[in-house]
């Protein structure tokens, strides 16, 4: 697979894909990759192409139709769009006006052209979501998929939020699921792939009000990407890397619930302490490289022996390694 960079309007991510198999995202992706800066031309794709291009297992070309199809008829279902900031400017449409499938040519085909109104999808583009095709398709679940989408978008950021209602249906989540069910069949899959690409990836829940204190938002948080950090040749990370991201992650999450906000606050009193006892004594040393006479006064300023002086630096020392 060439080095091949999906870019589109962030307007995309707000579409759920619903009932998307993950071969047909990889398949739609694939083909969303190859359609920007078209505008509204007729884009023709053999077999082998969209083959490559979507990292498509199976090689029977009637199954590959089927699929390709299923793909087409689940966009069909979606309305995609755009709105003003305001919300008072609404619109939506298909994606694709044509979707072409030739089996029976002599080298089998798509051909795929874009709604005139969709062109601002992924054309000319004043903010984007940008990742690497081949990382996308690797991902084995379709909530990793969809999550990687959206953390994308704020890739440079390390953050994202999310309302309850938002989330679970851009994530399709069943409506049967309770909390319980979100956390072990969406967010554990997604935590299992995804750490090793957005570091130290971690899922907090915000809870509203009222009577059991219901969830009512996500919040995601990783280590932010240089804005000039590229995507090409990135694979998915392999089940090696995946679990040893997962695990130092998992590790940094028990030490921060280890802790309760009072013995933080503690901890910093006494970061701050030492700082003020470290500002103290080199004072005191100023002090006295300065003077040329001791004075008694300052026999009683410096009270700090080289035992306290030691046992201060060596507090010090141990204090910054542990923020480094």
């Amino acid at each position: 697979m060439a080095n091949e960079i999906v870019k589109y309007h962030s307007e995309l991510n707000t579409i759920p894909l619903r009932k998307f198999t993950p071969v047909e995202m990889n398949l739609f992706f694939s083909i969303v990759s190859r359609m920007r800066d078209k505008k509204d031309e007729k884009v023709r794709f053999t077999f082998e192409q969209l083959k490559d291009l979507s990292n498509y297992k199976a090689t029977a070309n009637i199954r590959f139709i089927d699929d390709l199809e299923s793909t087409y008829d689940k966009l069909m279902d979606l309305r995609f769009g755009r709105r003003s900031s305001d919300g008072l400017q609404r619109e939506r449409f298909v994606l694709f006006s044509r979707f072409k499938i030739d089996g029976k040519a002599e080298i089998p085909f798509a051909e795929i052209q874009i709604y005139e109104e969709a062109i601002p999808l992924l054309n000319n583009l004043e903010e984007w979501t940008r990742y690497s095709l081949q990382q996308f398709n690797e991902l084995q679940s379709s909530y990793s998929k969809t999550m990687f989408r959206l953390l994308k978008q704020f890739r440079t950021k390390g953050f994202a939020y999310f309302s309850k209602e938002d989330l679970h249906e851009l994530l399709d989540v069943p409506k049967s699921y309770r909390e319980s069910d979100v956390n072990k069949k969406i967010f554990t899959p997604i935590r299992q792939e995804l750490t090793a690409i957005f570091l130290g990836l971690t899922i907090t829940k915000k809870y509203g009000k009222g009577r059991g204190k219901p969830v009512i938002g996500y919040q995601f948080s990783f280590k932010p990407e240089i804005k000039n950090a590229d995507d090409f040749n990135k694979h998915a990370p392999t089940k090696i890397e995946q679990d040893a991201a997962l695990i130092k992650a998992n590790a940094q999450l028990e030490v921060e619930k280890e802790y309760s906000v009072q013995d933080k606050v503690k901890q910093k009193q006494r970061e701050l302490e030492l700082l003020e006892q470290y500002i103290a004594l080199q004072k005191l040393e100023m002090t006295k490289k300065n003077l040329t006479t001791p004075k008694p006064k300052e026999e009683k300023i410096s009270s700090m022996t080289t035992e306290d002086k030691r046992e201060l630096l060596s507090g010090l020392r141990n204090l910054f390694s542990e923020q480094d």
